[in-house]
């Protein structure tokens, strides 16, 4: 799965943290400090808050600093920046309203410093980014500004930085910034689906239900993700189902240009979509589209692990046309009694059940012991985790990719 349909730009900023189901976010304005708060926390916020209106402007003279400033830091950037502008403001957002909880926020921002590496990003580049941000800030929130208030940022942006530099040091010790990945089969499914299968130049640590970002050699320094679509295997190959968007660079590529013996980039793992082999609790897995491609990797590693657990897959699509991996998950219902397969379509032609996703899992049940798992659009992921909410699931047992990951996907 394109976790992201080309929506998920690789760069200096990435998504909120997340992996799991959070109440979305009010917007910066309605969160502001009282104005009797001075704490540096609400100092952030007060700044998020006036620039949020002119976000749009904000990011475009931050990146139009840095690139005057700092010519040399232009080649680190895809050569088209119009997904990459918003992710500036939408991770500041992120470092100001996590500013006090300080577990989530170092884990993000972990993460953001490992999958930095693969784009080049040095110790020394963080510097010339804060200085850039620092000045935009100041040029775009007037009433905010002030001694107190570039202190905070300044602070705020240098213990940020420190956590991802230091987490690219650590992952250097362990992990290429990235692998080199033959192309050794691609399989139409669809006209704008197919299976794409790499070999990668050196062994690839995963976890069913994890994603990587993945870069072509067709649109250099532009990277996107795809979710692994089978549990680690014994000879090291790696799938992925990409399905084509209009204006997906990566994913038009992947479907209709890659060939055997093409070589493309591959980033390190990442994601919490996996399957916690501690308990016997159930699995619900919701899969939409080329969703099901994690969902059928969880199934197999359920299979390697050898323990008898419940697991009902609702697949959904919007006909039964584009249940193009239905026979797939149907030979794993035949070889496994504990697995059950429900496809989903939205006019429930051929004998599949209809309403959507959430409303045909309404039908079954009760899910509130089972531990649910969702991978598709982040509409069918929204409604899916009301849904699950709705009939008892808690939310610590509902596992999905962070939805601000999957901003751009619509299939």
């Amino acid at each position: 799965m394109e976790a992201g349909a080309d929506g998920r730009q690789g760069g200096w900023f990435g998504p909120s943290p997340g992996g799991r189901p959070t109440a979305t976010p009010a917007p910066a304005a309605e969160r502001a400090p009282a104005p009797d708060d001075a704490s540096d926390a609400a100092l952030l916020r007060r700044t998020m808050a006036e620039i949020e209106p002119i976000a749009d402007k904000v990011t475009s003279y931050f990146y139009a600093l840095l690139f005057l400033r700092h010519p040399e830091l232009r080649a680190l950037f895809p050569a088209a920046m119009d997904t990459q502008r918003d992710r500036l403001f939408r991770a500041l957002l992120t470092a100001a309203t996590h500013a006090e909880d300080t577990a989530t926020l170092t884990a993000y921002l972990t993460g953001l410093g490992r999958g930095h590496r693969k784009y080049g990003t040095r110790p020394e580049h963080y510097p010339a980014v804060g200085e850039c941000l620092i000045g935009a800030l100041a040029q775009h929130a007037p009433h905010s500004w002030g001694p107190r208030t570039e202190a905070a940022w300044v602070g705020a942006y240098t213990t940020l930085s420190q956590i991802m530099i230091d987490a690219a040091a650590q992952d250097e010790l362990r992990a290429p910034a990235w692998w080199q990945a033959e192309v050794v089969a691609h399989e139409p499914r669809t006209p704008d689906v197919a299976v794409v299968t790499v070999r990668p130049d050196q062994p690839y640590p995963f976890r069913a239900g994890q994603y990587t970002a993945l870069e072509t050699p067709w649109w250099p320094r532009v990277w996107r993700h795809y979710s692994f679509a089978s549990a680690p295997r014994s000879d090291g190959l790696l799938s992925f189902h990409v399905k084509a968007v209009p204006a997906g660079w990566v994913s038009n590529a992947l479907v209709h240009r890659a060939r055997p013996g093409d070589v493309l980039r591959l980033g390190g793992p990442t994601g919490s979509m996996t399957v916690d082999h501690h308990t016997d609790n159930g699995l619900l897995c919701l899969g939409g589209g080329t969703g099901i491609a994690p969902i059928k990797a969880l199934v197999e590693d359920v299979a390697q692990h050898g323990r008898r657990r419940s697991v009902d897959v609702f697949y959904g699509a919007r006909s039964n046309d584009d249940l193009y991996d239905i026979e797939t998950m149907l030979r794993l219902q035949q070889s496994h009694p504990w697995l059950s397969v429900r496809p989903v379509v939205d006019d429930g032609a051929g004998g599949a059940l209809s309403g959507g996703l959430p409303g045909a899992v309404r039908e079954f049940g009760p899910w509130h012991t089972y531990e649910a798992y969702l991978s598709g659009p982040p509409g069918m992921i929204r409604r899916g985790v009301d849904t699950l909410v709705g009939i008892g699931i808690p939310t610590h047992r509902i596992r999905h990719d962070s939805i601000e990951e999957l901003v751009g996907t619509r299939n």
